[in-house]
């Protein structure tokens, strides 16, 4: 797979990085990521994976463009209120970068259909906002044998793993076996959320997808990453398989 002069400068600070080089880029370029939720973390995970070169990005959202939004999600503007935000989303990534294909799936993501759209991608970024579509996209990631990079949010406070159970980790239902009690953890509209802080989680997630495309570093499986934004505090704790786990354990 072969660069455009065009291309070659766009990507030239990625190129010249040893952990990447011109062979990574262009498993960049062949790569195809889907993305659940184009909101707060979906926003600058799609930003950042579109100006990375990643071939093919799919987004899975059914919801529009509302005021309320712009505060944290930066795909979106003004001047697109009350469009799909699968839409809004195409029309941000070509701003940015041409070469990229983005695959605007409006619709929610749910038992029936978790398995095949998550195994038409590489991986699976969930920026969802509620523990059944989780789950779902958890089972869905499993069953499909396709790495998860999932991400959560609220107030001060983010959290990031990455989940390839099949490699001797655990998935997510493995580390948050119950959804909580309705109540205990409020959504971002009943108790706030910092608008930063969906980009700092959103990046995150980006990176830890472009690590694992280009093959560089050590990503997050086993790991619980931990981010209080607001003591600045950022923690790492071990997380492992159950092997009474209803989707991976046995």
């Amino acid at each position: 797979m072969s660069f455009t002069a065009q291309e070659l400068e766009r990507y030239a600070r990625h190129i010249v990085l040893r952990e990447v080089g011109g062979p990574g880029q262009q498993r960049l370029k062949a790569a195809r990521v889907l993305v659940i939720g184009a909101g707060g973390l979906g926003s600058p995970a799609i930003l950042y994976l579109a100006a990375a070169g990643v071939g093919a990005i799919g987004v899975v959202d059914n919801d529009t463009v509302s005021l309320s939004n712009l505060q944290r999600q930066v795909l979106h503007s003004t001047s697109r209120l009350g469009i799909a935000k699968t839409e809004s989303a195409k029309a941000a990534v070509a701003e940015i970068n041409p070469h990229v294909s983005l695959e605007a799936l409006e619709m929610r993501i749910g038992p029936d259909n978790a398995v095949d759209l998550i195994g038409a991608y590489d991986m699976v970024l969930d920026g969802s906002d509620n523990f059944d579509t989780r789950y779902t996209v958890n089972e869905g990631a499993v069953k499909a044998r396709r790495p998860l990079i999932s991400a959560a949010m609220g107030q001060w406070e983010g959290q990031l793993s990455v989940f390839r159970p099949w490699l001797g980790g655990p998935c997510y239902q493995c580390v948050f076996p119950e959804a909580p009690e309705p109540g205990l953890v409020p959504t971002c509209a009943q108790a706030g959320v910092l608008g930063a802080l969906a980009g700092v989680m959103g990046s995150m997630q980006a990176v830890e997808a472009l690590k694992l495309i280009a093959g560089a570093g050590e990503p997050l499986d086993g790991r619980l990453l931990l981010y209080d934004a607001l003591y600045a505090e950022t923690r790492i704790i071990a997380v492992n398989r159950r092997e009474d786990c209803p989707v991976c354990g046995g």
